[in-house]
């Protein structure tokens, strides 16, 4: 049964009639072709192929660059096998003390990998944060004082302020007006610190492309962050040349 949306296989009245004189192309090539062309009929609209492999997880694609989180290199499936068979051949004592073993080691590691990551190291960073240009960027904000810097703070002591403004009007409305000067003045800075590190960017590195609104807005980002919770850490003071 043919669907109403699904266009016919026979030839409209109106068109040229195929010579079939000419034969130097071989049958089989036509007959492939064809098949193929049904093939491709056949396939829904929007039709992805499958991969043919499972999308590989973060934890595998580490171990294979040498980010090693498993001290034995072993995926989840071969991790959860070891342990399943150790915990046949122990007793529940050796299984306990087998378990806070793991805890305890699996906490040192995550404290050297976060560690690694406050320093910048390039293999365990979010691709986000790689390479000399977005290094660059991080020092050039930290090494700087914005209005941005407060943003966090000013925020929660604005929620403060509504609240008890609602017992008194008057402070409510001016809260209101200056927190729509605070805004104002947030974003424009923010532009402006978008545009000075895309400048400071093409003077430093001026073969890079990694310029632009996304590196604009990494820069904010950055700013916009206490300086405590900034990950990777800051190394540079304020007030250090960049």
């Amino acid at each position: 049964m043919k669907l109403p949306w699904q266009k016919s296989e026979a030839p409209a009245s109106g068109s040229t009639k195929v010579d079939l004189g000419d034969t130097s192309a071989p049958e089989s090539a036509h007959g492939g072709a064809a098949r193929e062309s049904g093939a491709e009929r056949a396939l829904p609209k929007g039709y992805t192929p499958p991969k043919g492999r499972p999308t590989p997880k973060r934890q595998e694609q580490e171990i294979k660059r040498g980010v090693i989180r498993d001290p034995d290199a072993l995926t989840p499936a071969q991790r959860r096998q070891r342990d399943k068979e150790l915990k046949k051949s122990m007793s529940k004592a050796e299984w306990k003390e087998h378990k806070r073993a793991q805890r305890e080691e699996a906490r040192r590691s995550n404290k050297e990998i976060q560690a690694r990551i406050d320093a910048g190291d390039d293999r365990f960073v979010l691709d986000r944060d790689k390479g000399e240009v977005r290094r660059f960027v991080r020092d050039w904000v930290d090494a700087r004082r914005f209005l941005n810097n407060y943003v966090m703070f000013a925020a929660l002591v604005m929620l403060l302020i509504w609240f008890l403004g609602s017992f008194v009007p008057q402070l409510s409305a001016f809260m209101s007006l200056l927190s729509m000067v605070f805004i104002v003045a947030v974003f424009a800075e923010a532009v402006l610190i978008g545009k000075r590190a895309n400048t400071a960017v093409r003077e430093r590195f001026p073969d890079t492309t990694d310029t632009g609104f996304g590196l604009g807005m990494y820069a904010f980002s950055r700013a916009s962050q206490p300086r405590k919770w900034r990950s990777p850490k800051p190394r540079v003071a304020v007030g250090d040349k960049v």
